[in-house]
């Protein structure tokens, strides 16, 4: 089953490098990257439905895009770094990290020096800083937009913030997550957006759910598939299972994370994706559109708690067409190795844990995994 699994993952693998290739130039990205907030179009100026022209409906761009999604990643913090300067971080797993976008949410800072949120007497505060020039290895193992929602994008205040947006705009990646902002991508003639939340101030809101749809229907307005990414849920091995309700950690409200997904699918979303719990979580269909609630940690060296369900990750790898429905869709099975170096997992414990989470947490809305990973719906 093994060597199944990577048979048909290396022809997704092959498949996916050449539609990249269509849209190479010059050796350049292949789609073309911006993070902005996109003004709305002009509402129109007519009152009466007498004096409207027939309008045919829109056509859906032709072309598919293939998606790629991690959880955490946190490459190091200084001074406690991988000897090879990062070099190696993601060799295990860059034939996986393949598609036109790839998403990862970024747990930390690009950064150095500032004032940490950690008072020197701290014995339970983590503060994450990894050298800038870090930001190339997040390039080459193949993101495009990395995710700066989350609980530790601060740790080292404004001066770290802006820090890891130059290092990511020198790197050429896009970013999202910050409040009302939205990464946006062209592929082919499909036009994709990208919306990070998370529950802190320097994060567009999951706790304001109304607010959180009226930006993704603003996304929606300007793309044609609309991806969000979340960093939501409590934290902690007992926290596999999503909760109905809003959900706690150490007092902070990390988010109601069911009617936030649905929210967001109703407003427009065509795939919600989340991290925060440091584990995987269940999936689930909302109306034709994929929610996976959680992919855990994905790689942190020498920074995340270690063994059992903390060192199980996976990359989530879905392809949707121009109208943002879904195509297909993969779990491919990864683990956190040595000092939290991201590895394929040979024992694909993934699978069978983001199975039985999905049928017991959703039922017949649960995600099947197949064998070799495939995501299918309830028969």
């Amino acid at each position: 089953m093994r060597t199944l699994a990577l048979v048909l993952r290396a022809g997704a693998v092959v498949a996916g490098v050449g539609l990249l290739a269509s849209y190479l130039v010059d050796a350049g990205p292949r789609s073309e990257l911006t993070t902005a907030a996109v003004a709305a179009p002009p509402a129109a100026t007519s009152s009466t439905t007498a004096d409207l022209p027939v309008v045919p409906a829109p056509r859906a761009p032709s072309g598919i895009v293939t998606v790629a999604v991690t959880g955490d990643i946190v490459m190091g913090s200084t001074p406690d770094l991988p000897s090879d300067g990062g070099r190696s971080f993601f060799t295990g797993v860059q034939a996986d990290l393949a598609g036109d976008v790839v998403i990862g949410n970024l747990e930390g800072t690009l950064s150095v020096g500032g004032v940490s949120k950690c008072g020197p007497a701290s014995t339970n505060c983590f503060a994450f800083q990894t050298p800038p020039t870090y930001a190339k290895w997040l390039k080459r193992a193949g993101y495009t937009v990395m995710n700066l929602a989350n609980n530790h994008a601060y740790d080292f205040g404004a001066s770290g913030q802006r820090q890891t947006i130059a290092a990511l705009d020198s790197a050429g990646l896009a970013y999202t997550g910050r409040p009302g902002e939205i990464a946006y991508a062209k592929v082919g003639e499909v036009r994709v957006a990208v919306v990070g939340f998370a529950s802190y101030p320097w994060a567009a809101s999951l706790i304001d759910i109304a607010g959180a749809a009226r930006l993704v229907r603003k996304a929606a307005r300007a793309a044609d598939v609309v991806i969000v990414t979340m960093h939501a849920g409590a934290e902690g091995t007992d926290r596999q299972h999503v909760t109905r309700g809003t959900e706690f950690y150490l007092g902070e409200n990390r988010g109601n994370v069911i009617a936030f997904s649905h929210a967001v699918v109703d407003a427009g979303a065509d795939l919600v994706v989340g991290h925060g719990p440091h584990v995987l979580r269940g999936m689930e269909w909302r109306r034709g559109r994929l929610i996976a609630y959680s992919m855990g940690n994905f790689g942190g060296y020498n920074v995340f708690s270690l063994g059992g369900a903390l060192s199980v990750s996976g990359i989530l790898r879905v392809t949707l067409r121009g109208d943002g429905t879904f195509e297909s869709g993969t779990l491919v099975p990864t683990r956190l190795a040595g000092a939290g170096v991201p590895a394929l997992d040979p024992s694909e414990a993934a699978h069978g844990m983001v199975r039985t989470l999905s049928r017991q947490d959703f039922g017949r809305r649960g995600v099947r995994i197949a064998p070799t990973g495939e995501l299918r719906r309830a028969r």
